[in-house]
């Protein structure tokens, strides 16, 4: 995967884009910069989750109301 950028239009809340620049400025980065990282942060996350939703995709599973009736049941409810 190369460096090729695109364009691209966000709008922010007014407040956060001032962080944003004030932030860029103190980090001698740009709002791009700070922009990517944060996607990319989000995404490797997003990764993370769904490899351990993998692991995890054996177990047995319970529903909500299974688990409420469950609680009751045993009186910590």
């Amino acid at each position: 995967m190369g460096n090729e950028t695109r364009r691209a239009t966000i709008y922010f809340q007014s407040e956060l884009y001032r962080t944003l620049k004030v932030k860029a400025a103190c980090t001698n980065q740009t709002v791009s910069d700070l922009v990517n990282d944060a996607v990319r942060l989000t995404l490797a996350q997003d990764q993370e989750d769904l490899s351990k939703s993998e692991e995890r995709s054996s177990e047995s599973s319970i529903t909500y109301e299974t688990m409420l009736k469950d609680l009751k049941t045993s009186g910590k409810l």
